[in-house]
């Protein structure tokens, strides 16, 4: 289908969807598009048979519950690298690379060939006798076909049979069949196996490059997913902080109003309590607001299919603990990264490539010197069986010779040479710089890990401490020698230290996840494999 004509169905199904709208869900209608079915029926099973596999993937994932999914990270994991439709549009950039290797093979393939000619003439001339015109004609046939193929080392050669007839208007139907073999064979330009394979190693190495995108964009899913897997569970669990300090502060309230009810406290006490139960009931608000959004962002993450998705609960099955895992040593993640790290993979792959890219140019610095041979055999009868009979006579036709051709300054050739170095030496350069450029990250990362790490213990001492003092205050104000002012503060404190305690539980699992990926090592920490076969067909 052509291009114009995709968009424009694309948009006419979108209308006729339009209509129903109203009816079904947003998510609904996007799945139940009759042109996507149709498209997926085609393409998908191809693409997920390339989808990468953690090792000991479960056959089933939970299903959704009365309008809830609950899920673990490793769920959520398995569930994108299922369902996830900006994967499955990555993973056609090695199918499309992957055409370009056929494409290139297909040079040296055999292909038929054959022609066909008819002449014919009328002419007129003196007779010499009688000096009076003659009309004459000449009527001919020619009719030819073989087969040719060019081969890697630079020979090209081709096998043909022909068979013509020829008639004068004066003698009898001349007919001749003929066998003729031919090769050329490239002496100086195009000569050797590895300037003319070259084509189809760079389209390898183009096909294993797109691997590595595949991969390097695996990654950065995984890693995507369980970051915001572990904000939701950050969301889920300041929603709970909020209204627990929502309830404080509801009972702080009641508590005062009491007080003042009996006279035991004055009325200036409750502005302070009541200011406090407002900023309560803020923080409670943009808690839920910021659960949402990462529930939205983590159901287009694993897109569960399920047609009423969009309004899928999610509850995470996994609570933020303090993990017992300790950090590698710097040294040791930027030596991981320097050997897994796939933009690496692609850059050296890249400088193969320049070195193929320069061989070709310097190829097209020499002169085109080509030999030529052509043997042939014809035979000549007034029928076409007796001119087969006489292609075994001893008659016979052989050419030989050379064929050159050389520019004089040869401009076009020198620039694209120049080109090439340029561009391999930019590859190496851009190698160097990105290893430095990774180095740096993986040890930035590792900084931030160890800062996250140890905010834990300090934001649980905090939270402690916190608590000692909205007691010590609260037993100030039930003596007399406190304020409302004074308790509220404090009890905001201790809400303060409570967020910033969990905040630095899941802050340490997710600058791991940013070290993992930083390093390489993510994809294989979590058992999941990008199998290259399955894309260069080996």
């Amino acid at each position: 289908m052509k291009p114009r004509l995709c968009l424009f169905a694309i948009i006419a199904s979108m209308a006729l969807t339009l209509p129903a709208a109203a009816s079904s869900t947003v998510w609904g209608t996007f799945t139940e598009n009759p042109l996507r079915e149709k498209i997926h029926r085609v393409e998908e099973p191809r693409v997920d048979r390339l989808r990468p596999q953690p090792e000991g993937m479960p056959g089933d994932l939970p299903e959704p519950v009365d309008g809830k999914l609950s899920i673990s990270v490793e769920d959520a994991v398995v569930f994108a690298l299922r369902n996830n439709r900006s994967l499955a549009v990555q993973l056609f950039s090695p199918i499309i690379a992957g055409t370009f290797e056929e494409q290139e093979r297909a040079v040296f393939d055999a292909s038929l060939f054959a022609e066909t000619s008819l002449s014919r003439e009328k002419i007129e001339r003196n007779n010499l006798v009688t000096g009076k015109p003659v009309g004459l004609r000449s009527e001919s046939e020619t009719y030819r076909a073989g087969i040719g193929r060019r081969l890697s080392t630079g020979t090209a050669v081709d096998l043909s049979v022909r068979q013509s007839r020829s008639d004068s208007g004066t003698v009898l139907d001349r007919q001749a069949a003929g066998v003729e073999v031919s090769m050329t064979q490239a002496l100086l330009r195009g000569a050797g196996r590895k300037v003319n394979l070259a084509g189809i190693r760079q389209a390898e190495l183009d096909t294993m490059i797109s691997v590595h995108e595949v991969r390097g964009f695996t990654e950065a899913l995984v890693a995507e997913t369980e970051t915001t897997y572990w904000d939701f569970v950050l969301a889920e669990r300041q929603v709970l902080i909020f209204h627990e300090a929502l309830r404080i502060a509801r009972q702080q309230v009641e508590d005062i109003e009491r007080r003042i009810a009996v006279g035991t406290v004055a009325e200036t006490e409750l502005a302070a309590a009541r200011a406090e139960l407002a900023s309560r009931m803020q923080g409670l608000i943009n808690a839920r607001s910021r659960r949402e959004k990462n529930r939205l962002s983590l159901l287009r993450l694993i897109n569960p299919g399920a047609s009423d998705a969009w309004l899928l609960d999610l509850e995470p099955k996994d609570c933020p603990r303090e993990p017992d895992i300790e950090l590698d040593p710097a040294g040791d993640h930027v030596a991981l990264g320097l050997s897994l790290r796939p933009e690496l993979a692609e850059a050296e792959l890249r400088i193969e490539r320049g070195d193929l890219e320069v061989m070709q140019t310097r190829d097209g610095l020499l002169p085109r010197l080509d030999l030529f041979i052509t043997l042939g055999k014809t035979g000549y009868a007034d029928s076409f069986g007796g001119s087969l009979s006489d292609i075994t006579g001893p008659g016979y036709r052989a050419t030989a010779g050379l064929n050159f051709e050389w520019s004089l300054k040869n401009r076009a050739a020198r620039a694209a040479e120049r080109r090439a170095l340029a561009g391999r030496a930019q590859a190496v350069a851009s190698l160097d710089n990105m290893a430095q450029l990774i180095a740096e990250d993986i040890l930035g990362a590792h900084v931030e890990a160890c800062r996250a790490r140890a905010q834990i213990e300090a934001s649980a001492e905090r939270r402690r401490l916190q608590e000692e003092v909205v007691r010590s205050e609260k037993v100030k104000f039930d003596v007399g020698r406190g304020t409302s002012l004074a308790v509220a503060l404090a009890q905001r404190d201790l809400l303060e230290s409570r967020l910033d305690e969990i905040d630095a539980i899941i802050g340490y699992r997710k600058a791991r996840i940013v070290l993992y990926r930083l390093d390489g090592s993510l994809l294989m920490r979590r058992g999941i494999i990008v199998d290259t076969d399955l894309f260069t067909g080996e």
